[in-house]
């Protein structure tokens, strides 16, 4: 792997199947936040996931869990390691109590996100046509957030939201899996506003790898995704400065399975999300480039012809430490600042 990687939010599906092993489709040496729960999830739901994922993890010895940014320097080779961390995508899983967040901060969870989608008890979502931001439920939230060490995350949340998370948080917020509204005008995708309120914090934005945020949902349409992640990338560094970008593939490894959850969850998405058929995304064999990671071409997800991320970029000029920083190096300040 050309650079270690910092994934700021990928998916295993929220059940008692979920199979950590997948997570070894990212190279030893990454670092890995998984999703724990989102809108439809209660707190039981999202403490059951954490329990199994901690459980499988430490029982097969290719995971750090994380509890502090030095595990996150997790050096690849022989003996290295994937340092896996969690993330929630609302904040229904706290149970209404902001002293929760202490709780899934113990357990290893360390971003959050206020509202998923749609308007709930903390604030307003990006699929909202009425726009109310942060309530002062949802401020006590990002406050504690800081206060705990936990990254504030925009992703999801309305436009207004998402400026006063960046008003409220006392430090570095983040985006963790968004792209911009001026490539692709995708409402979950986010403004330039957004994009400079987040970067005055200190915060990153994680460019994310699915086809209906970047405009390219063809089944077929592999490479054009790289490409367009890099579209995403190089705007966002000419807008904000690279040193305010990074990685949030948004990669589910059971695609299937969240296309279904969409189709039987309509009131949580939108025809946003499904006018341009069955939802794609860009794998950690595509991301990263299959050489560097030796993988079976028998995996249907690993088919060679595609080049990776870091290649793409270096084609279209980033130097090798603009690139360290997307890879890993910007998230990586941020959580030094942000993290307890």
């Amino acid at each position: 792997m050309a650079h270690p990687l910092w994934e700021q939010h990928c998916c295993l599906p929220i059940l008692p199947s979920a199979d950590v092993t997948e997570l070894t489709r990212y190279p030893a040496g990454s670092y890995l936040s998984v999703n724990v729960g989102y809108s439809l999830h209660s707190i039981e739901d999202a403490l059951a996931m954490i329990d199994l994922l901690r459980r499988k993890a430490l029982a097969d010895g290719r995971f750090l869990l994380v509890e502090s940014v030095g595990d996150t320097e997790v050096t690849s080779g022989p003996r290295g390691r994937i340092a896996l961390a969690f993330d929630l995508e609302d904040s229904r899983p706290l149970d209404g109590d902001p002293d929760n967040i202490a709780l899934f901060h113990s357990l290893g969870v360390r971003s959050l996100l206020p509202t998923y989608n749609h308007a709930n008890a903390a604030g307003g979502g990006c699929l909202d046509p009425d726009d109310r931001g942060l309530t002062p439920y949802g401020r006590t939230i990002i406050r504690t957030l800081g206060e705990v060490g936990m990254f504030a995350d925009g992703s999801h949340c309305s436009r207004r939201t998402g400026l006063e998370i960046a008003e409220v948080a006392g430090g570095p917020m983040i985006y963790s899996h968004s792209n911009f509204a001026a490539l692709w005008p995708h409402p979950r995708n986010i403004g330039d506003d957004q994009a400079r309120a987040c970067a005055a914090t200190g915060g990153v934005i994680g460019i994310n790898g699915v086809g209906i945020f970047l405009g390219r949902n063809r089944v077929e349409g592999r490479a054009a995704r790289i490409e367009a992640m890099a579209d995403h990338i190089a705007y966002g560094a000419d807008l904000v400065g690279v040193e305010h970008i990074g990685i949030g593939s948004d990669f589910s490894f059971d695609g299937d399975q969240f296309n279904a959850e969409i189709a039987a969850a309509p009131e949580n998405f939108s025809e946003d999300y499904t006018r341009w058929g069955p939802l794609q995304w860009v794998p950690p064999e595509d991301l990263l480039g299959l050489s560097c990671l030796g993988m079976d071409v028998d995996n249907p997800d690993a088919r060679p012809g595609v080049a990776g991320l870091d290649e793409v970029l270096a084609r279209r000029g980033f130097i090798d430490s603009e690139r360290a920083a997307i890879f890993h190096g910007n998230f990586a300040r941020a959580a030094r600042e942000v993290w307890k």
